[in-house]
């Protein structure tokens, strides 16, 4: 007959709902224990714990394969009487296992509970509150029945880890874009970050941070879920303790509520879920609105129907250049850091503008946009609109809303070009700024390094200009929109100024890229990133002075301002939106017809200088230049 053999370590006990629990002592497991054991295929034989075959009397035949055959795979039912066969032998082990794993639930619970959506909030007393909606959570939970009641709190961990996902967003968006994220917009703008990446860093390095995000994404989801269902499982084992607890617990969030109690200066009781989805709701609502609203508004403009010999009759015969400068913003001028090589900057090639018979005024416009999306910046600027989100600009470009650059093809006066270094694809918004002829980043003859996400230095993008449009012979004069992009983020490597005479196809620009920075270095360090922010500046205005006092004319006049701020980490937390602007002429004239503006004489704005909306400036401008409303209305 079969020698006997041992039982099989029991599992972890489960209350009525299937809630596991700690182990039992080794004495109550030996009580508990089963007193069967699995068969074998054969149905005759008994097997071990392992699932391996007992001894038999000799002579007595088995049911084990042969030593030839491979060994089967443990079955599923197989591993968990195994992992249940460990927690039975080192019930130590597993109960502390047990009440590490709960407590790092409700530590990763509560804390997406409280979790603030802003960088500077990230503090100790955030996360000391009462969340009521985990009071409310344990209420519904503990009136549901075994299978809702899992299906809810699943649902609801999952939920809850999507609102981590979106805090964490708005984290990154505001540091950023000085924004919140738009649930409905910005989506897009992710693609746009991991090409920004892999102008960066490389596109191995922005495959692996696209993977991670995923991946990162994935797990807050699943793992709130997870810790949601095991908290709602531990509340169920003792409905009566968990029922007073809840009402004791509803009873102090009202209390602390309803008399304003605080810790460190932030209330204890919390609802910050509840307002975080009124208030994405409340996003999203307007977003939609917004879209019906705006395209009104792009119908309607004040220089609409105004015919072509009234518009910007006194710069006729002027060669026009609007010209944006990438991250040029007013902390590059006032922050201690930066400031004093920009001031100077700006002074000497005032200076040196004015030996050339040059002079300039400066005030300041609040950008539609923060950090980034530039695209905001031109197009505020030159359709007079406020053009702030996706949605408006995509709204803007599909109009005919009368931009200030098509203002001039409109008059018929002016050949109309765009040198865009930036661009590197399809560029179907020439249509709208009445662009002739736009030159994109493969179309300049570069063959030099590219300098992080920069195609070109601005020098080369200028003389490029110089060479394909600018010292051609034409019957009209011309007005050219240029985007300088040397003081694109992250700064490094900066290129450096070299002779105009040897620029050549770019190729003298290897050396200074590959002994410049690293931007993963700068990145990193938010006073260097400051500094060398600092020096990008300087080297764009000197490459667009300098361009204009070797190639400029009595006819030239040239506008140049930021499209916006750099980031928070550079721009410093709460900082403006303002950007600097000049208009730089010869012909004293051109000055005389904004002497009512107040703007400062030379290429630095005064502190005390006007501040106008940057969406202002197409109508002052074409008022100024002598042009006659005639309003389209919608």
């Amino acid at each position: 007959m079969p020698v006997s053999t041992p039982s099989p370590q029991p599992a972890a006990s489960k209350d009525p709902e299937g809630t596991d629990v700690p182990p039992p002592a080794p004495e109550q497991e030996a009580a508990d224990s089963p007193s069967e054991q699995p068969a074998t295929e054969s149905g005759t034989q008994p097997v071990t714990e392992s699932g391996t075959e007992t001894a038999t009397e000799p002579g007595t035949e088995t049911a084990a394969a042969s030593d030839s055959a491979p060994a089967a795979r443990p079955s599923f039912k197989a591993r968990v009487a195994s992992l249940r066969g460990w927690r039975g032998r080192h019930p130590g082990a597993a109960r502390g296992v047990w009440w590490a794993v709960t407590l790092l639930s409700l530590v990763w619970v509560i804390g997406a509970l409280l979790l603030p959506n802003r960088m500077a909030a990230l503090q100790v007393n955030r996360f000391l509150r009462l969340p009521g909606e985990a009071i409310i959570g344990a209420a519904v939970l503990l009136a549901l029945p075994r299978r809702p009641r899992i299906a809810l709190a699943a649902l609801g961990g999952a939920v809850l880890g999507a609102l981590t996902v979106l805090n964490l967003l708005d984290i990154g968006f505001m540091e950023y874009l000085g924004r919140d994220f738009n649930l409905v917009l910005d989506w897009g703008l992710l693609n746009d970050a991991q090409s920004y990446l892999a102008d960066t860093l490389g596109r191995t390095a922005a495959r692996a941070a696209a993977v991670g995000v995923v991946l990162l994404v994935a797990l807050v989801i699943t793992m709130t879920a997870l810790a949601t269902v095991r908290l709602s499982n531990i509340l169920v084992r003792d409905p009566r303790r968990a029922t007073r607890g809840t009402l004791v617990a509803g009873t102090a969030w009202i209390a602390c509520s309803v008399l304003g109690f605080q810790y460190a200066g932030i209330p204890v009781a919390s609802d910050r879920v509840a307002n975080r989805l009124q208030s994405e709701a409340r996003q999203v609502r307007d977003t939609l609105r917004d879209e019906a609203a705006f395209g009104k508004e792009t119908r309607s403009d004040t220089f609409g129907n105004t015919p072509a010999d009234q518009l910007v009759p006194d710069l006729r015969g002027k060669d026009m250049i609007f010209t944006f400068i990438e991250s040029y913003g007013r902390s590059a001028i006032e922050d201690p850091i930066m400031s004093p090589g920009v001031d100077a900057t700006l002074q000497a090639r005032t200076e040196a503008l004015a030996k050339a018979g040059f002079h300039a005024k400066s005030g300041w416009l609040t950008s539609a946009t923060y950090g980034g999306s530039s695209w905001l910046g031109h197009s505020t600027t030159l359709s007079g609109l406020w053009v702030d989100n996706q949605q408006r600009y995509r709204t803007v470009m599909a109009s005919d809303h009368l931009s200030l650059t098509k203002v001039f093809r409109k008059t018929g006066a002016w050949d109309t070009v765009g040198i865009m270094p930036g661009v590197q694809k399809g560029w179907p918004e020439a249509k709208y700024y009445g662009l002739e002829k736009v030159y994109n980043a493969f179309q300049m003859g570069y063959q030099g390094p590219k300098f992080s996400w920069s195609t070109m230095p601005d020098q080369y993008a200028l003389e490029a200009f110089q060479q394909l449009e600018h010292s051609k012979q034409r019957d009209k004069p011309l007005m050219s929109e240029i985007i300088l992009t040397s003081s694109h983020q992250p700064w490094a490597p900066i290129p450096k100024m070299v002779g105009w005479d040897e620029l050549g196809d770019g190729s003298v620009f290897n050396a200074i890229e590959a002994a410049g920075n690293k931007a993963s270095d700068v990145i990193a360090d938010a006073t260097k990133s400051k500094e060398e922010y600092g020096k990008s500046i300087q080297y764009s205005v000197t490459a667009l002075t300098e361009w204009l006092e070797r190639y400029g004319s009595d006819d030239t006049v040239l506008v140049f301002l930021g499209d916006h701020q750099p980031i928070a980490r550079v721009s410093g937390q709460n900082a403006s939106r303002d950007v600097p602007i000049s208009i730089v002429a010869k012909d004293p004239k051109v000055l005389d017809k904004i002497a009512g503006w107040n703007w400062t004489d030379g290429l630095r704005p005064a502190h005390n200088a006007p501040v106008w909306k940057m969406s202002s400036f197409r109508d002052r401008f074409l008022t100024a230049y002598g042009s006659t409303m005639h309003p389209k209305k919608d």
